[in-house]
């Protein structure tokens, strides 16, 4: 098996022990807010040039991990079902599992094996933001947005962008409900907590930076949600351009 495992938690977090043969790449590092046309191309562009300085290349079974069933790693597999790459998966229950289940680790650094990526871009999977304004006109009853932020972030009360609130007609699901000792929650769990949204919805995900988000978006996948899109720019984008609604 040609198999790639990529830690996704910082390098300090990396140095300090990780699964063996595993490389390291900080996802946390790689935000991105700009969602018009042209910052959708060059997110293309510089993403597929970091793939393939990690050595991604199209036979890879590729395994992306966290400290827990966590953001970053979510990120990572969301990054590469964008690029048309199906091989790849979570470690469910990331490091704290791997170690706590006994399993051996590693400290020293592997080695990045450079590749020639080939991207893909698989854009029914991507939201910007006139996909979803564009949405929230037409007012469409089988479109649901999912905020995947805490309640506090929802409602405004902690405001991290120029404006605070959220997108309008979002329902709050906080991706930490996703997580239960450090793995996902069974599926009979998550689907209670989603029950809310119908199977046949087009469902679009979003967060602070597109992590969170990135977690909701595994989950529904996992519980046979066909439509998922997670908006890149997120809150993020959305509460710094003034010309976008806002509810509160």
């Amino acid at each position: 098996m040609n198999l790639l495992i990529v830690d996704t938690r910082s390098f300090s977090d990396y140095s300090l022990g990780h699964v063996p043969g595993a490389i390291n790449m900080d996802t946390m590092q790689f935000h991105w807010i700009d969602t018009s046309k042209h910052g959708i191309v060059q997110f293309a562009k510089q993403m597929k040039i970091l793939l393939s300085n990690i050595g991604v290349e199209k036979n890879n079974n590729v395994v992306f991990y966290d400290d827990i069933s966590g953001s970053s790693a979510a990120r990572g597999v969301w990054l590469l079902l964008y690029f048309s790459h199906r091989k790849v998966a979570m470690l469910d229950g990331g490091f704290k599992r791997w170690k706590n289940e006994g399993y051996s680790e590693e400290r020293k650094s592997n080695p990045y094996l450079h590749s020639n990526f080939v991207a893909k871009p698989n854009n029914r999977i991507l939201a910007d933001s006139n996909y979803i304004k564009n949405k929230l006109k037409i007012k469409s009853r089988k479109v649901r947005i999912v905020d995947s932020r805490s309640q506090p972030e929802f409602q405004g009360t902690i405001v991290r962008a120029a404006r605070s609130g959220h997108i309008p007609d979002a329902i709050n699901i906080d991706w930490i409900r996703n997580i239960e000792d450090h793995s996902f929650k069974e599926k009979e769990q998550l689907n209670r907590i989603y029950s809310i949204i119908p199977k046949n919805s087009e469902i679009i995900t979003y967060c602070q930076a597109g992590y969170r988000a990135a977690n909701t978006f595994v989950v529904l996948k996992m519980l046979g949600y066909k439509n998922v899109r997670m908006y890149l720019g997120s809150w993020g984008e959305w509460g710094n351009k003034l010309n976008l609604p806002v509810e509160r």
